[in-house]
């Protein structure tokens, strides 16, 4: 059975940084494409941030210039780097992707159970 298991999120200070990190567990499974998400109290889940098999990335307005997307192929994951937080990125962040399983090419969407970022001073 694969997952998606994040890592990275916690307590920052504004200002601060934070990177967080979504594995594809399992054998025999690959990422084609992947998010992140975020949701806060009371909010819809938000799109944060893409990255696409060619490892082009887009950004939600709210992220540009602050957050950088990124991949390891060879390690099947796909990282959020967070720089200059706001008080205002307080949210669980999810990792959603596509993954390809090997053995028969089928494509499938996942998402991960979600990590806690709080920024706080």
């Amino acid at each position: 059975q694969v997952q998606l298991v994040e890592s990275g999120g916690g307590l920052v200070q504004p200002g601060g940084s934070l990177r967080l990190s979504c594995a594809a567990s399992g054998n025999g499974f690959s990422i084609v494409n992947a998010a992140w998400y975020r949701q806060a109290p009371g909010n819809q889940r938000e799109l944060v941030a893409s990255i696409f098999g060619s490892g082009t990335a887009d950004y939600a307005d709210s992220a540009k210039g602050r957050f950088t997307m990124s991949r390891d192929n060879t390690q099947n994951t796909v990282s959020l780097q967070m720089n200059s937080l706001k008080l205002e990125d307080t949210a669980v962040y999810y990792c959603n992707a596509d993954l390809r399983r090997r053995a028969d090419n089928t494509l499938r969407n996942y998402w991960g159970q979600g990590t806690q970022v709080t920024v706080s001073s």
